[in-house]
C-alpha cells in the first residue's frame, strides 16, 4: 500500500475535529508502512536526538519522469513514531535529492497544526529525522 499525499494528509485530517481522532490516522498511517528489515536496526541507522528508536535505511531507484529518486525504509519502537514516519515519508519518500531538500516540511507540519500537538522532546526527535533525511539528500545531490 501506498501512502497518501501530502495534500491527502492534509485534507484527511481537517475532517477530524479532535486530536484523539487525528492521533488515530496518524498511527494508522504507520501501521501501513512496509516491514523493515532486522538486519537494518544497526547503530549507524539509528537517528540521534529521538526518545524512541528509529531507523532510517536510505535507498535509490529510477522514477521513469524524475530519474534517481531516493527511497527511505523507516521504522520505530513506538507506535506514534510510526506514524509521524509516515507522515515524513508522504512528503520525502520517492523524489530527488532536490526535492527533498526544497520541500518545506515546516509548512506542511503547521498546515497539520502538529507540533503543537507533540510533546517537546517529540518534537525534537521529528526534526532529527527530517535532519537526517535532509543529510542523506545533500549528500547525494
Amino acid at each position: 500500500m501506498s501512502l497518501p499525499t501530502t495534500e491527502d494528509i492534509v485534507d484527511d485530517l481537517s475532517f477530524f475535529d479532535d486530536w484523539e481522532d487525528k492521533y488515530k490516522y496518524i498511527i494508522d498511517l504507520g501501521k501501513s508502512l512496509p516491514a523493515f528489515d532486522d538486519e537494518w536496526r544497526t547503530p549507524e541507522r539509528l537517528v540521534k536526538g529521538c526518545q524512541s528508536s528509529v531507523w532510517i535505511q536510505p535507498g535509490s531507484q529510477q522514477d521513469a519522469v524524475k530519474g534517481e529518486v531516493l527511497t527511505f525504509s523507516v521504522d520505530s519502537d513506538a507506535i506514534i513514531v510510526r506514524g509521524l514516519l509516515g507522515l515524513v515519508l508522504s512528503a520525502l519518500n520517492h523524489k530527488t535529492p532536490e526535492e527533498i531538500l526544497l520541500f518545506d516540511i515546516s509548512a506542511f507540519f503547521e498546515s497539520l497544526d502538529l507540533e503543537r500537538h507533540l510533546s517537546p522532546t517529540r518534537g525534537n526527535g521529528l526534526r532529527s529525522i527530517v535532519n537526517r533525511i535532509k543529510n542523506i539528500a545533500q549528500s547525494v545531490a
